[in-house]
Order: C-alpha cells, then structure tokens, then sequence
C-alpha cells in the first residue's frame, strides 16, 4: 500500500482554460479555483479514508465517472447556447476544465493500475448485468 503522503492528489485549474475566458471573466476563474478546491479536498479525503489502494481506486473511478457526467452535461449546451444565439465560451471551458481534471487525476502513477483494473471490473460487470436482461 501507498503512504498516505503520496496518495493525495492535487488538482488545479490549468492556465490555458482561464486564458479562454472572456475578459470579464473575473467570477468565471474565482469559481473555478474554488470549485477544484473543492473537488480536491473531497477526492483526498475519500482516498485518505480507504483501507487500500484498490478501495481508494474505486473512489477515484466514481470520482471519475462524476467527472465525465459533468463534461457531457456541459457539452450538451455548447449547441443549445448557440442556437440561442449565446456565446458557449463558459460552457466550453468548464467542459475543458472537467476533462482536464480527469487527465489530472490519471498522472498519479500510484492509481493507474488500480484504476484500470477498476474500470475493467466494471465493464464486466456492466456487460454481464446487460447481458442477463
């Protein structure tokens, strides 16, 4: 098992994504500092409460899966927003945000093995569940 010091995961809101922003996007980069605060306090503590690595795993492949829910919601209003003759810009860039926080999450050397192994489970899982119906 990994120490706990090299469990925690840090996250953080990529210059390139707040270089998007409009220029009065002020608010826009204050709550996307404070929403990964957020996220990262939440992901650390429930990867400090597990009892090992593959436990610690599966909550990052929940954490994960929420992620990409997250990014597909945001995604779905990229074209709603322009056809309603909006700019998409905010929406474009929290979607970025989501999918770079997953890549983020992916750099911990310590988790990749688990979190495939995690994720495989569940294919299978999934595929057996479906495949009973």
């Amino acid at each position: 098992m990994v120490e706990d010091s090299e469990r925690e995961l840090s996250l953080g809101v990529p210059q390139q994504i707040l270089d998007s922003l409009p220029e009065d996007g002020g608010n826009a980069e204050a709550d996307m500092k404070r929403a990964v605060g957020g996220l990262e306090s939440r992901l650390n503590r429930l990867v400090a409460e597990a009892e090992s690595d593959a436990q610690a795993a599966g909550h990052v492949v929940d954490f994960v899966e929420h992620l990409e829910e997250r990014m597909e919601t945001y995604d779905e209003f990229v074209p709603e927003l322009r056809a309603w003759g909006q700019s998409p810009i905010y929406a474009i860039a929290w979607r970025n945000l989501q999918a770079d926080l997953i890549m983020q999450i992916n750099e911990h050397e310590w988790l990749a093995d688990h979190v495939d192994r995690e994720r495989n489970y569940r294919l299978v899982e999934d595929g057996i569940r479906f495949g009973k119906r």
